[in-house]
């Protein structure tokens, strides 16, 4: 079973679906400059890295009116959850083939998910001479394991009830950070399609094993009565879908197998069918 994390899908997905929260989020300056109902996700930019020989794809870049002018700007948002050597080189090649591509202004940001290392990513790329300074970009960076969880605990932000499951948290804490996600969740009364979209996000970075599941029930517990039942809804809708895919894979494996039985008795059957015939020719001619 690939129990690997899409960490790029989940990221893009939960940022696109609530771009103008995250933006108030992290960002509340741009808000006073930005015109929330005119935002546009431009298609994915491909840039080619000459020097590693590769190739990458912006995560997700958005034109953006300021708010009480004709003119835009573009959002450029990288989504990283590896530590890499060069990231700030790369950020300076996404920004100048943006600019260069659509003449506007670019505001980057980079949201840092790795969980080690915690110290201070480089939010900078300078070239300078002992005389000169010839260039100094800055970019703003989001970096999840530098932030403390019971900071968000009061923001009434959907984004806020998912990146916490993925901020500096103690060991000891997974299942009280896990349980207030959801806790914040409910109280923001989205739809079933976001509300799905945010639980899955904290299920997948606060899956606890059975000693936590324990924890996390008896904090639960701690909820004022509505708080827990709306809770509750979302456990057992996990449940739920882990059943129906479980009953899937089940399905599934059985057909494989019944296919691959139909297969080898087919196989069999004419195998047989040909032996009968060559021995018939042979007796025939006498062999």
């Amino acid at each position: 079973m690939n129990n690997v994390i899409d960490h790029d899908r989940l990221f893009k997905e939960l940022i696109a679906t609530f771009f103008v929260e995250f933006i108030q989020l992290f960002f509340p300056e741009i808000i006073n400059y930005l015109e929330p109902n005119q935002i546009t996700f431009l298609d994915k930019e491909v840039f080619t890295d000459v020097t590693e020989g590769e190739k990458y794809e912006s995560d997700l870049v958005a034109q953006v009116q300021f708010r009480g002018q004709s003119s835009f700007f573009l959002i450029h948002l990288e989504a990283q959850s590896s530590s890499q050597p060069e990231f700030n080189r790369r950020m300076f090649t996404y920004f100048a083939r943006l600019h260069q591509k659509f003449a506007l202004p670019v505001y980057p940001i980079v949201i840092f998910s790795y969980d080690r290392p915690q110290k201070e990513a480089i939010r900078q790329y300078k070239i300078e001479f002992p005389d000169l300074k010839v260039l100094e970009f800055n970019y703003q960076v989001v970096q999840l394991n530098r932030l403390n969880w019971r900071d968000f605990l009061n923001q009434a932000n959907p984004v806020a009830a998912a990146l916490m499951a993925k901020m500096k948290i103690a060991p000891r804490d997974r299942a009280k950070v896990k349980a207030q996600c959801l806790r914040l969740l409910v109280t923001l009364r989205l739809d079933a399609a976001r509300m799905q979209l945010i639980s899955g996000f904290v299920d997948t970075y606060l899956n606890l094993n059975s000693s936590e599941e324990i924890e996390f029930q008896q904090e639960i517990s701690t909820f004022i009565q509505p708080e827990q039942e709306g809770v509750m809804q979302i456990t057992t809708s996990w449940m739920r879908r882990g059943l129906e895919q479980g009953l899937e894979q089940g399905l599934e494996h059985l057909e494989q197998g019944l296919e691959q039985g139909l297969e080898q008795g087919l196989e069999q059957g004419l195998a047989r069918e040909r032996n009968l015939i060559i021995r018939l020719i042979k007796r025939k001619l006498g062999a």
